[in-house]
């Protein structure tokens, strides 16, 4: 892959920083015309660089400064103005996706949210699935029950938080039923993966999809990743990316690695990811022996 050269580095950072300081998402063209490159090429070789489009780029910045003021505990309709966009109406549109519920619910630590939950024991540990009324939000490992819902109340602090038992919740249940058959302790088929409803940006996401194409044990580095995805600078954001996963096992960021083949860290223990990895392996040597008899 090649590299991009100083000059085109300088351009990028110059089209970033338009993009940065601006109110209103720029259009493709005027961006192009700046970099002095046609809009195809610039959006080819911004989302090569950044990993999202100049436009998606633009949102996610207004987002996060949106969220950081809500946190800080600005009135929703100050925040809106204060990350410049022009109109809440607006917000509304993309929140779903980019705060996992409406600003005011974000701002309010998850009230009005309702979320239900259960735990199971696995090989690996206790495990918790939890889902909002709009799909799973939550798949977490922990050392026992108390700290998994430890764990879900930070997360969620003022949602309104339901412990259902196992064979009550159909999408929980579905969660639960297909991590068994991929680990390998149960032989049932596996169902379909429930909606997933996690806040996330854009290019998070792609790290995410990207990540669900590694075949069960085997690994990548993080810059295998990053190449595939055409950002061969991209290790690190990669990195930042699977640590902010909050679906253990669904999304398999377990399967990535440091570059010199070590196993990294992983937010859900060492120990797991080591043990995680090694089940893996052994259940795909079984299946390729079965297949060869």
């Amino acid at each position: 892959m090649n590299m991009p050269s100083q000059a085109n580095e300088q351009t990028l950072e110059q089209v970033r920083q338009l993009i940065e300081q601006a109110e209103e998402t720029p259009t493709l063209e005027a961006l192009a015309q700046v970099a002095q490159w046609s809009p195809s090429h610039l959006q080819r070789v911004f989302r090569r660089r950044y990993g999202v489009s100049p436009a998606e780029y633009h949102r996610a910045r207004r987002f996060a400064q949106l969220k950081s003021s809500l946190r800080d505990g600005a009135p929703v309709s100050d925040a809106v103005y204060q990350a410049g966009f022009g109109s809440g109406s607006r917000v509304y549109e993309h929140s779903d996706r980019l705060l996992g519920m409406t600003p005011a619910s974000y701002r309010a630590g998850g009230a009005g949210a309702s979320i239900r939950y259960t735990t199971v024991d696995t090989p690996l540990g206790p495990l918790l699935v939890a889902a909002t009324t709009r799909g799973i939000c939550a798949v977490m490992l922990g050392a026992d029950d108390a700290a998994l819902e430890t764990r879900l109340a930070a997360e969620f602090p003022k949602a309104a938080r339901t412990r259902v038992d196992a064979g009550r919740e159909e999408w929980l249940d579905a969660v639960i039923a297909r991590i068994a058959h991929e680990l390998g302790w149960s032989d049932a088929d596996a169902p379909a993966l429930p909606p997933i409803d996690v806040a996330a940006t854009a290019f998070q996401w792609r790290v995410w999809n990207a990540l669900t194409r590694i075949p069960a044990g085997s690994t990548k580095s993080y810059g295998d990743v990053a190449g595939e995805l055409g950002l061969p600078r991209g290790a690190r954001a990669v990195g930042n990316a699977c640590g902010s996963n909050r679906l253990a096992l669904i999304v398999p960021c377990h399967r990535v690695v440091r570059e010199d083949g070590s196993l990294g860290g992983w937010r859900w223990g060492m120990e797991r990811k080591r043990e995680l990895l090694a089940r893996e392996q052994r259940r795909g040597e079984a299946v390729a022996a079965s297949h060869a008899g």
